[in-house]
């Protein structure tokens, strides 16, 4: 089971890797649309960069009522606390 800094890092490290995000930008109440200018499209990229990296099996649903850096930590270790790993 990942705790709440392994999530964050993993986070970051989708967040700077996928879409060229300066790592300080990224704070827990930082808005991944309007702040990060997330779209739907990439927000399914990061689903899918995170599931790879965790093993859980996450799906678009779980992230619903996503809207900051810290409702994404929330949900994944949700899911972690939910559901054993791939």
């Amino acid at each position: 089971m990942l705790n709440q800094e392994e999530i964050t890092q993993i986070l970051t490290d989708a967040l700077t890797e996928l879409f060229e995000i300066d790592a300080e930008k990224i704070t827990p109440q930082t808005n991944l649309y309007e702040d990060l200018e997330i779209d739907s499209i990439d927000a399914i990229d990061l689903i899918d960069y995170i599931k790879r990296k965790t093993g859980y099996k996450l799906v678009a649903d779980d992230f619903r009522s996503v809207r900051t850096v810290n409702d994404v930590i929330n949900a994944v270790l949700q899911k972690t606390q939910s559901e054993p790993a791939e």
